[in-house]
């Protein structure tokens, strides 16, 4: 075995031997199982948070609830009040007192979901669907700080603990480079270029950081074992009452933090669904742009036809529709019923079958249209090859396909899908034709900015002008800069593509964070 060989078969044992360390490592580190005391209604000398405890009762992986949570028990203590004034828990308020407003000393996870309600909060408080983020990657953010918060509580208090000693993830890391360097070692070796080197050098050592990091997390002490068991007593006890799990969260006023706990060990469903902080409801947000307080409905226009298209592109799009309109039509004019050929003992395998004729002028048209679009891709010419097959399976004695090549002139079908694509080109036409005049400038509030799959294509920003509860989104060209949420903006706008031509901040985004990216007043967006 020569020299190269031994590297990588050295190489692929190492590997091996990681995979088997790592798997004893994982069972090594298990959390114990969690014995739940009996039910009972105490919380215990000096009892962790409801956000510590929702750590805890989710078996130290998530803390899900844990913000929802924080805020009843904020509420519970008098920090901030959450009133409800008509029958709809939906329609609940938060309003932060004065004890609030001065508060001192609280953890890093109470202040931080206090600062966040008091960010969204005006002197007449806010609906509780106002706490929720406009921002998946703010919320994302907030979550993740808030979870490191309460972990750090957790370990403060000997509750959990870091599963792999920084000695075991040392000695993990370092062993899962050593496979890397023997693969390179043995690709240089054998002439393969350095590029080919790094390549089996980086790879099976990412895999084995990948799988690393993923089961990097917190597992529990014998302490948070059993805490844990007393918090699923007091999840057995408010299980059983039968309403408990339908309470509101205006109900913190009489429950006091027995609410708050229960939202932590996941009883109450209805208060845990409202005091969502996460991204919130993308077709639904809460607005105070105008003075008040009010619900927006959000409408994303998503097959509408020129959305975001420039002036060239609508022309583009235009000739496209018209070209399939115009092959349609000369193929149905020009089609004879002797193109295609009656079934009979020699005409297997005939290109002459009516499904096939058919199949081919129709697929041919649609083929013309998505070339003069420029949307031709790879995967183009699989989907033409789909499309043929209804027609070159079908049978060529009888059914639609030989009644229909039989025929002379346009079928029916053909005359809707001529009508269609004329309308589509003529309605393109006339949105180039609009795009001459002076686009329409607004001024109001960036709710949201919705990216897409995909890049190139332009996004979604719903804005809020005041005048309406319910706005249709605008085009947001994908190169341009990120408007933040929150902000005021001064919009010049195509309304017959619904495309923003260029944008201007009026007033940056409240201090609380929930933005994509801030600019400064006066600055311009293109």
């Amino acid at each position: 075995m020569s020299h190269t060989e031994q590297l990588y078969w050295g190489g692929a044992a190492l590997i091996a031997l990681w995979l088997v360390l790592f798997g004893l490592a994982l069972l090594a580190t298990r959390n114990g199982a969690v014995t739940p005391a009996p039910a009972t209604q105490e919380f215990g000398p000096d009892p962790e948070s409801p956000a510590v405890v929702t750590l805890l009762g989710n078996n130290w992986r998530g803390v899900e609830y844990a913000a929802g949570a924080t805020l009843l028990d904020l509420a519970a203590r008098g920090f901030v009040e959450v009133r409800q004034p008509a029958d709809d828990p939906a329609a609940s308020t938060v309003h932060v007192t004065d004890v609030g407003r001065d508060a001192q000393d609280l953890p890093p996870y109470e202040r931080r979901v206090l600062e966040r309600v008091i960010s969204r909060t005006t002197e007449g408080g806010a609906p509780i669907g106002a706490i929720a983020f406009r921002d998946a990657k703010r919320a994302a953010a907030f979550n993740a700080e808030l979870r490191k918060d309460i972990v750090a509580e957790a370990r403060l208090r000997g509750l959990s603990r870091a599963r792999f000693a920084g000695w075991l993830a040392g000695g993990l890391t370092l062993l899962a480079c050593v496979p890397g360097v023997l693969f390179g070692l043995a690709a240089l070796m054998g002439h393969h270029g350095v590029r080919a080197a790094f390549v089996v050098c980086v790879l099976p050592a990412s895999a084995m950081f990948w799988l690393l990091a993923r089961a990097q997390g917190e597992r529990a002490t014998p302490r948070g074992l059993e805490r844990a068991g007393h918090w699923a007593g007091l999840r057995s006890w408010l299980t059983a009452h039968e309403d408990f799990a339908r309470l509101p969260p205006a109900a913190v006023a009489v429950w006091d933090r027995y609410l708050a706990y229960g939202t932590a060990l996941g009883v109450t469903s209805l208060a845990g669904r409202l005091l969502g902080f996460d991204a919130g409801d993308r077709r639904r947000v809460w607005s105070s742009y105008g003075g008040t307080w009010r619900p927006v409905r959000i409408r994303y226009p998503r097959l509408l036809p020129g959305f975001g298209a420039s002036k060239g592109r609508l022309l583009q799009l235009a000739a496209a529709a018209a070209l399939v309109a115009g092959a349609l039509a000369a193929f149905a004019v020009l089609r004879q019923p002797d193109w295609s050929l009656a079934a009979d003992a020699h005409s297997d395998g005939t290109l002459r079958r009516p499904g096939l004729i058919l199949s081919a002028g129709w697929v041919g048209s649609a083929l013309l249209g998505v070339i003069a679009a420029g949307k031709f891709r790879r995967w183009t010419l699989l989907l033409v090859f789909l499309a043929m097959m209804p027609g070159n399976f079908a049978s060529d004695s009888d059914g639609w396909f030989v009644d229909a090549a039989a025929e002379q002139g346009p079928l029916a079908v053909e005359w809707a899908a001529i009508a269609l694509f004329a309308a589509l080109a003529g309605h393109l036409l006339i949105l180039a034709c609009l795009e001459l005049r002076a686009p329409d400038t607004i001024t109001g509030e960036v709710l949201r900015v919705e990216g897409r799959k995909n890049t190139k294509a332009a996004r979604f920003l719903a804005l809020d002008e005041g005048t309406t509860a319910l706005t249709t989104a605008w085009a947001l060209p994908a190169a341009s800069r990120d408007l933040a949420t929150g902000a005021q903006v001064r919009l010049t706008v195509s309304r017959g593509t619904r495309t923003i031509r260029s944008a201007e901040l009026v007033r940056a985004a409240p201090w609380e964070g929930d933005w994509a990216e801030a600019s400064a007043p006066g600055q311009h967006v293109s």
